[in-house]
């Protein structure tokens, strides 16, 4: 009894684990879903050569997480098939095959249980945003929190070339605020980095735009072309934007 009961800690701790760092992730500004996945890929030892994996161990906060996965993942699965060895032998004992397996099916079903909730989930992170908060230096922000990604809003990045709407403007001709969309900077070819532009900063044809606002305009604004009708398209998003800043006026007055 005690091998599988040893092997259930061990599978609650390192869902414990794995949801911390996630969370820790999530405060370094990844989004929650990749945060996750990057945790119980570091967690595994699984070692996913992606894109975002240079993103994350780019970071020096990500990359310390990261490296603390890596030595309790090894630990946390050695551990676990020793258990699950110890656990195939407890079957044999006098308590019996079926005890044993309902300990383990019962546990597991738990711990599901415990992994899929929404309502526990919410808790949890809770506790670890509070418990990292209140006991580590992680000098970092859940951004896609700040930013409310979750409620339509997003973060991105396009490259402007010959013949786009914006290449050749001034950030104060291109009157972005009104369509409710912020340039929060602008990349030069040979990596100048413009942060929080001012509004006569000139959008040139090479540069890479990161913008932030409500999901579809962001959108349409990185593929908006050049001439009158990329001028009809940039009236429409501005009446848009005010439609919805009328509508939620009357939403937040009732």
């Amino acid at each position: 009894m005690i091998p599988s009961v040893s092997l259930l800690l061990i599978l609650g701790t390192s869902l414990l684990v794995t949801r911390v760092a996630a969370v820790a992730l999530e405060h370094t500004g990844l989004s929650r879903d990749a945060a996750r996945f990057q945790a119980r890929s570091a967690f595994t030892g699984a070692g996913f050569t992606t894109a975002e994996a240079e993103h994350v161990v780019s970071h020096p906060v990500r990359r310390r997480i990261i490296m603390w996965l890596m030595l309790v993942g090894n630990v946390g699965i050695v551990s676990a098939m020793a258990a699950l060895l110890m656990s195939a032998i407890d079957l044999r004992s006098e308590q019996g095959v079926g005890v044993v397996l309902g300990v383990l099916v019962g546990g597991l079903a738990l711990l599901v249980l415990l992994g899929t909730n929404p309502w526990v989930d919410r808790q949890m992170c809770r506790a670890i945003r509070w418990a990292l908060c209140r006991w580590t230096d992680l000098d970092a922000e859940d951004y896609s929190r700040l930013l409310h990604l979750s409620d339509g809003y997003s973060v991105s990045k396009f490259s402007v070339s010959e013949g786009d709407w914006l290449a050749g403007r001034a950030l104060h001709g291109a009157s972005l605020t009104e369509e409710g969309i912020l340039v929060l900077g602008v990349e030069c070819p040979g990596g100048l980095f413009i942060g929080a532009p001012s509004a006569d900063v000139e959008v040139r044809a090479g540069d890479e735009v990161l913008i932030y606002g409500q999901a579809e305009p962001v959108r349409e604004l990185g593929t908006r072309a050049t001439g009158p009708d990329g001028d009809r398209a940039h009236t429409r998003a501005v009446e848009a934007r005010r439609e919805r800043a009328s509508l939620e006026r009357r939403r937040a007055e009732r």
